[in-house]
């Protein structure tokens, strides 16, 4: 599984990160690869962590796991991620809050995850308690009759809790 993650947007839903980043933007960055370093030795899988504008000299090359890309302009971390995510489609999930990359991420195939949740998974190694039961029911896929279980999550929130469950240690 590919997560892409939009780093900016992490980093600014995390007061330590958001510090760092106020202090000098490349600390705000190293904070958030190291984060996602952890997370990828724990789970196994492969993130791509994208960012606004070009690549400072030093810094950021984390290897392994973790690939590091700076937008060029005219585009920017956003349509990166969008460009990731339909190219990817069912094999990524996509951390970001931002409304725009989330629903072309949905429409692509891809699962989406809030930088919230993320954040709280990753930091904790678990996914949050409203994570913790898994409904690994099939979906109806026909609109025409709502039937079952009013209180089941959406497709769409299944899809964020088995993407926040691979977080956990393997």
């Amino acid at each position: 599984m590919r997560w892409l993650v939009d780093g900016y947007n992490v980093i600014r839903r995390d007061p330590e990160m958001r510090s760092r980043e106020a202090e000098r933007l490349a600390d705000g960055r190293t904070a958030l690869l190291h984060l996602v370093a952890a997370v990828a030795r724990r789970c196994g899988d492969d993130f791509t962590v994208v960012f606004d504008g070009a690549r400072a000299a030093g810094g950021e090359a984390v290897g392994g796991q973790v690939q590091v890309i700076f937008s060029r302009p005219p585009q920017n971390a956003d349509q990166v991620l969008i460009r990731l995510a339909a190219q990817f489609r069912e094999a990524s999930i996509v951390v970001s809050s931002d409304r725009t990359v989330r629903d072309a991420a949905r429409r692509a195939g891809a699962a989406v995850v809030s930088a919230d949740d993320f954040l709280d998974a990753a930091n904790t190694g678990e996914p949050d308690a409203q994570h913790e039961k898994e409904d690994e029911e099939e979906d109806d896929d026909s609109p025409a009759v709502k039937r079952g279980n009013p209180h089941r999550l959406s497709r769409e929130a299944r899809a964020t809790r088995r993407a926040l469950g691979r977080l956990r240690a393997r």
